[in-house]
């Protein structure tokens, strides 16, 4: 099992990506698109990544605005699986 980050590991590795921030034992993020279909092309991205990894995101959806939370489930909390997941989510977006 990966090893939950202190909440100071977790800000340090989130300073080289931009937009995740530490809330309530996730990492999340809100992606913002032009138009709807946009951001269901991008979860549609997240899912595979989400898929191979198999490792995924609390997802929500609000018209042209998803937000991400990331949680290492099984031990309640942020571990460096998740970053990891976040990283290759970025890569995605831009």
């Amino acid at each position: 099992m990966p090893r939950l980050l202190t909440s100071r590991e977790v800000e340090r590795k989130l300073r080289g990506l931009k937009g995740w921030q530490h809330r309530g034992g996730f990492i999340t993020k809100t992606f913002v698109f032009d138009h709807f279909m946009e951001g269901i092309s991008f979860l549609n991205k997240v899912a595979r990544i989400a898929e191979k990894q198999e490792h995924h995101p609390d997802i929500k959806v609000r018209y042209t605005a998803i937000t991400l939370s990331i949680q290492t489930h099984s031990e309640g909390g942020v571990t460096a699986w998740d970053v990891g997941l976040a990283k290759a989510i970025d890569r995605v977006k831009t």
